[in-house]
């Protein structure tokens, strides 16, 4: 049986756009930096996703949906410094 998982879609859809957003604008050499931290946190916040939905236990879901929302808090930091 297959079932939707928004948090894993969203977030799956969320890095697609951030490694758009880094090959639009990764000739800014200024930028380049901060889109290449920018990358690593947004693509995280999707694998750490998947690695709760494949838990051992509800500990480690908890433990790796905990890093997911760590990451994406840093992923908003990122954001607000490009805006």
């Amino acid at each position: 049986m297959t079932y939707q998982n928004i948090i894993r879609d969203k977030s799956y859809v969320f890095a697609k756009l951030a490694v758009r957003m880094y090959s639009l604008h990764s000739n800014n050499q200024i930028l380049r930096p901060i889109l290449l931290q920018f990358v690593r946190s947004a693509t995280s916040v999707g694998a750490n996703v998947e690695e709760a939905v494949a838990a051992e236990s509800r500990a480690d879901f908890r433990h790796k949906m905990t890093i997911a929302y760590k990451e994406a808090r840093e992923t908003a930091y990122w954001l607000r410094l490009f805006r």
